[in-house]
């Protein structure tokens, strides 16, 4: 779908559909809602009057018309105007875009929602128009026969109409910036939708490489023999029980001259538990236990076009866990790229032994600063559900500066402890630690075993176990993956 900017009047725009909005509790529309309002003989103030249409957020009403240059009027509520935010503009705009596009509509017309009465800077208002259309418009179809163009993807064309010559440009600014954000999301969420059978550790790696290459990225792949050199005895742990190679994918932007910020993902492109098998249900699910890689993936698209001034690296550690002749076992050994020594207490605790020589290899590349993201523990879903991500950190600054880019980017995170004394979770008889903390605070011990693995940086673990997948569609976020922690890593990045 291409987004256009043009200078115009709603009411007078030649397309298939329009899109206006009222806030709740409106009965007489205003501004440009209003003089569509006019141009349809009052429809939008009947259905007002009629109760049909209240303004709460997210609501739509459909209008079909005669004798003006569309057909269709979409009217999206904003909800109370005093709850009124960046995030909401992001939800209208792919809750009206779904509605407007049923139908063999191809063009549709829109206002910048909250630019007008709504009081919001034009910039961050159609850059939100910009990312809440183009998400709610996703869909992963690569396997259907006939694809569903009741979403939003029937649409070739979405004009975003600003009556005011004098903020034309604002919202031109932000509309590519919308785009860049958006687009570096859906590029994540095809990765996180593909079958595990399409994307293997190497062809994770591959399109990894081709997008670095698209937009500018450095880009070095290493192999088994390159990381056991380097002596990354964890993660090739991990690898032992599967016939795909393992792939280390390393990214690089220069920003600036100085030592770079580490985005490190994980990226098991599918997760059987190893020796300590899953149970079948829910198993299929497990293709996307790569949407940490995908996410860092997507982020450093979207940095590369962004261009701001921090340096910045990436790592993403692609392997698949499965059990076989060849697989570690409980009970086994595992010596990390630092020294440290690894007790494999189970084999489905394979994200932070993965991670554990990411985050090395990345603090040995110059790093000051590591977030890490990862699918890691189902012990986060249980404690924060899937509305909030997962922080811990050591570094109450780095913590704050991802809490604000979560709630700019519509994100949102939950800070867990990491008191010391969790350390005492997952102390080894045998070996330097155990991979795993017992069921107590699961998720909090999972993220501080990576940290045992990085000796000075700044550290952030991001745990998406929860918030990587959305069971149905909900405005902007669409059923399957959501490439969630792509736009604040983004927004954190820029933000330095």
């Amino acid at each position: 779908m291409d987004i256009r900017v043009r200078q115009g009047n709603i009411a007078e725009a030649a397309a298939d559909a329009v899109i206006v909005n009222l806030f709740e509790g409106v009965t007489q529309p205003g501004g440009a809602t209003g003089a569509v309002d006019e141009k349809i003989g009052g429809l939008i103030r009947k259905i007002i009057a009629a109760g049909e249409f209240k303004g709460k957020l997210n609501e739509t009403a459909v209008l079909h018309v005669d004798g003006a240059p569309f057909r269709k009027v979409v009217v999206v509520g904003l909800g109370k105007q005093a709850e009124f935010s960046a995030e909401r503009v992001r939800q209208v705009s792919a809750s009206a875009l779904k509605a407007a596009a049923k139908g063999n509509v191809k063009t549709v017309a829109t206002i910048v929602h909250g630019a007008g009465i709504g009081g919001m800077d034009a910039e961050l208002a159609a850059q939100c128009v910009a990312e809440g259309s183009l998400l709610g418009a996703y869909r992963y179809d690569k396997y259907k026969s006939k694809s569903n163009d009741n979403g939003g993807d029937g649409v070739q064309e979405l004009v975003i109409l600003e009556w005011s010559g004098d903020k034309l440009d604002a919202v031109e600014r932000g509309v590519a910036r919308g785009k860049i954000l958006a687009d570096a999301t859906n590029f994540a969420r095809d990765l996180v939708n593909a079958p595990s059978n399409e994307l293997t550790p190497s062809v994770l790696a591959q399109r990894a490489q081709a997008m670095a290459e698209e937009f500018g990225l450095e880009c070095e792949i290493l192999d088994r023999a390159a990381m056991e050199k380097l002596g990354m005895g964890a993660l090739l742990g991990v690898a032992k029980g599967s016939a795909e190679e393992p792939k280390l994918v390393f990214l690089r932007y220069r920003g600036a001259d100085g030592d770079p910020v580490a985005l490190v993902g994980k990226g098991v492109t599918f997760d059987t538990g190893g020796i300590s098998l899953k149970p079948a249900q829910g198993m299929g699910a497990m293709t996307s236990d790569m949407a940490g890689a995908a996410a860092v993936l997507g982020a450093m698209r979207a940095i590369a076009q962004l261009r701001p001034r921090q340096h910045v690296i990436a790592v993403a550690a692609c392997v698949e866990n499965m059990p076989s002749g060849t697989a570690q076992k409980p009970g086994d050994v595992v010596r990390a790229m630092t020294g440290k020594t690894i007790e494999i207490d189970n084999t489905d605790a394979e994200g932070r032994l993965i991670l554990a020589d990411a985050v090395a290899y990345a603090e040995s590349q110059g790093a000051h600063t590591i977030v890490d993201v990862a699918t890691l523990t189902g012990a986060c879903v249980i404690a924060l559900g899937k509305l909030y991500t997962g922080l811990v950190a050591n570094d109450d600054a780095l913590a704050d500066a991802i809490l604000a880019a979560g709630a700019k980017a519509g994100e949102r995170y939950a800070r867990l402890p990491a008191d010391p004394e969790y350390k005492e979770q997952y102390k080894s008889d045998i070996a330097d630690i155990k991979n795993t903390g017992g069921r107590e605070a699961g998720a909090i011990t999972g993220g501080l075993i990576i940290s045992e693995f990085i000796e000075n940086a700044r550290w952030a673990h991001l745990d998406i176990a929860g918030t990587s997948t959305s069971d149905k569609d909900r405005h902007y976020l669409v059923k399957g993956a959501t490439g969630v922690a792509v736009r604040t890593l983004a927004e954190f990045v820029a933000g330095l």
